[in-house]
């Protein structure tokens, strides 16, 4: 009997340096690791297993809420999609709402991978973040 693996999906969190306030979004609070642990659990029940890292060696400097998207890196290498921003997957944000915009960013790179553009494609929502904008 061969068993269906499940997708990986990484997600990573770099580091914050808030210039503005209002943008301030606790990624260290439990309300984020419980928003984590729902979303895994509903992505495991669809055959998507995914998997949190911090990478506190990067950071972003947060000026307005695209900042705020680049600070979430999703890599799928099943997909050959590593590292983008919820920024570059998304385009610009419906709600301005981190949580929302991270699970349709996970489900983007998980059931439709060829709608996100291509690295190189220009997307002005991104700013320095690194992920090839």
């Amino acid at each position: 009997m061969v068993c269906k693996q499940n997708k990986m999906i990484t997600i990573t969190i770099l580091d914050q340096d808030y210039v503005r306030k209002d943008w301030l979004y606790d990624f260290e609070s439990a309300g984020f690791a419980d928003y984590f642990k729902f979303l895994a659990r509903d992505m495991k029940k669809l055959g998507v297993s995914l998997r949190m890292e911090r990478n506190r060696e990067a950071g972003i400097r947060i000026n307005s809420y695209a900042d705020l998207l680049n600070v979430v890196k999703i890599s799928s290498s099943a997909d050959g999609i590593t590292n983008q921003c919820v920024g570059h997957i998304l385009g610009k944000s419906k709600n301005l709402d981190i949580q929302e915009d991270i699970t349709v960013a996970v489900r983007r790179i998980a059931f439709a991978p060829e709608t996100v553009a291509p690295d190189n494609e220009f997307r002005k929502v991104c700013h320095n973040c690194g992920c090839g904008c």
